[in-house]
């Protein structure tokens, strides 16, 4: 049996007259930049996402660097971002001219431990950047509280969150802003690199629309230097058609979730994700177990045709281009422990029970993990 990590293959199968006629349409009409399916997708999305707005963009990274360019960050302005995330949380900051700092994760749940992050603040603050990793709310009331003592920002790095809720309430919603991905194995990816910001800030909202577009309104008139970072009208299609779907597939993956936990809750060598707090809704963009020995575990999967993956092998600070980011008197041991166990399982709507009893069968035994 051969099982990827996530068969989009499959997933276009199941709505493949919907999405060859939603393309057709467009390349009927010929309008390929910023047209209707962009707008009617923003409009939507804003309202899955309980914002106002929604600011179609290029891509998950750009969503993060525009936000914080509209911020207009200085070269000494901080924002705090976890250490176990995509390097992209990182370069959002970066690419805005802005400086991470880093803040260690929890043990339970891989998500920015709140009660780390005040240590982390200076004069030079001025967000928070909490990333609800693996499609999990970070504790956002806690964090909240901390941003409004400091007089900071909450931005949400939403990549991975699409649907998640936290105590009823979408992510999306949670904070200033928030950056979303569409990459193609996201619950809600198009068919190439897209992104999206919702945010209930009028004024940013309308800042961002002009600098995705190369700083103008009007054709030709360009009032600042800006980017060329707009969703494109084919993506926005897919996106559409897709989102139609998005709570059904969120669900059927809540579901497998429930299956893998079960079948692996005697597992003394494994250690499961969390329990979904109450009012909280977890999307399980990934399934992801902590197993010491990973490299043996993962080599054996592979081996028997199942395509598992790591989520993240890296900690920020163990990559070349964020050493730097090793702060002084502060540990990052959860975030080097995650990198050192996390695994992740086959993990998308259209996964049968059949496929899960594989993998976990196949899924050698071993000595416990660090964090058990």
């Amino acid at each position: 049996m051969n099982i990827p990590l996530v068969d989009l293959k499959a997933q276009y199968q199941s709505i493949r007259a919907e999405v060859n006629s939603a393309l057709q349409s467009v390349l009927d009409d010929a309008c390929f930049i910023l047209g209707p399916p962009v707008t009617r997708f923003e409009t939507d999305f804003a309202k899955f996402c309980g914002a106002p707005h929604c600011v179609g963009v290029a891509s998950g990274t750009d969503a993060l660097q525009l936000i914080f360019r509209a911020m207009e960050l200085r070269p000494t302005d901080e924002v705090i971002v976890p250490a176990f995330t995509f390097v992209a949380t990182a370069l959002g900051v970066s690419l805005a001219g802005g400086q991470p700092v880093l803040v260690d994760v929890r043990r339970e749940d891989g998500l920015i431990d709140p009660e780390k992050i005040e240590a982390a603040i200076t004069p030079r603050t001025r967000a928070i950047l909490p990333v609800h990793l693996y499609g999990r709310c970070a504790e956002m009331d806690r964090i909240h509280e901390i941003a409004r003592s400091h007089d900071l920002l909450v931005i949400e790095d939403a990549c991975q969150a699409h649907g998640a809720t936290y105590h009823g309430r979408p992510a999306g919603s949670l904070g200033h802003a928030a950056a979303f991905s569409f990459y193609p194995g996201k619950n809600l990816g198009c068919y190439g690199d897209g992104g999206a910001i919702t945010t209930a800030d009028s004024d940013l909202a309308d800042r961002l629309r002009l600098m995705r577009n190369w700083g103008s309104r009007k054709k030709y008139h360009h009032e600042e230097v800006a980017f060329n970072s707009r969703l494109d009208t084919v993506q926005a299609a897919v996106l559409e058609v897709k989102l139609a779907r998005l709570a059904e597939w969120n669900s059927q993956r809540g579901s497998h979730a429930a299956a893998y936990s079960q079948r692996l809750s005697r597992r003394g060598d494994v250690v499961l994700p969390p329990a979904v707090s109450a009012g909280c809704n977890d999307t399980w963009h990934l399934y992801v177990i902590r197993v010491a020995s990973r490299a043996e575990k993962l080599q054996t999967l592979e081996q028997h045709g199942i395509g598992a993956g790591i989520h993240y092998p890296f900690p920020v600070h163990r990559l070349k281009a964020y050493r730097h980011l090793q702060p002084e008197g502060r540990s990052l041991w959860e975030s080097e422990a995650w990198a050192d166990e996390c695994l992740s399982l086959p993990m998308f709507p259209e996964l049968t029970d059949r496929q899960i009893d594989y993998v976990v069968d196949h899924l050698p035994a071993g000595r416990m993990s660090r964090a058990a």
